[in-house]
């Protein structure tokens, strides 16, 4: 049996400004780095053994302020999706773009125009995190990533399945699982790591 605490990085510049930022390799912004700090102040009430992170440069920061004695790992298969040309865009930026209202219509399944196709995004952050799982030995793990990359595992492995955007989470939030015999038990949401 294993814990496992699924966290969205904190606030970014563009999270503030409402941007796609999948590839963009921001930097937590005052806000987020102040959000971190309040987390902390509240204290920690999970003994994390390992935290498994994205390579960018959001959760890595996320990573040091909340965890900065623990073993971390990169894994490059957890980053964002690759937003193409909607990168580091809002949707008031997109408006009037055919392309963006082609992408609106499909309900976010078509790929993104020179970026990720959503179905293989989602299909590589299962598969990274499965792999890292099968590879861990700690029984009590956090991993540091996005939410469009939680919201794919979660959809994937809880039981009974949800619809990929039931499954946002605010930033410094996200998921605690249990997981047994490759089994996943969804126990709470929200700041569930304090």
């Amino acid at each position: 049996m294993r814990d496992i605490f699924l966290i969205r990085h904190s606030i970014t510049e563009g999270n503030l400004k409402n941007r796609y930022i999948g590839t963009t390799d921001e930097a937590l912004c005052p806000e987020g780095i102040l959000l971190l700090e309040k987390i902390k102040e509240q204290g920690m009430k999970e003994e994390i053994e390992h935290v498994y992170v994205s390579p960018l440069k959001r959760c890595l920061e996320t990573a040091q302020i909340l965890y900065p004695d623990i073993p971390r790992t990169i894994v490059q298969g957890l980053r964002e999706c690759d937003f193409g040309m909607f990168e580091n865009k809002n949707y008031q930026e997109l408006e009037g773009s055919p392309e963006y209202q082609a992408w609106i219509d499909s309900n976010g399944t078509l790929p993104f125009p020179g970026g990720e196709d959503p179905a293989a995004f989602r299909k590589r952050s299962v598969e990274a995190f499965q792999e890292t799982l099968r590879s861990a030995k700690e029984k009590k793990l956090a991993f540091v990533i996005h939410g469009g990359t939680i919201m794919s595992i979660m959809e994937a492995l809880i039981q009974p399945k949800k619809n990929f955007y039931e499954y946002h989470v605010k930033n410094g939030q996200g998921y605690y699982l249990r997981e047994e015999d490759g089994t996943f038990l969804l126990c709470e949401k929200s700041n569930i790591w304090l």
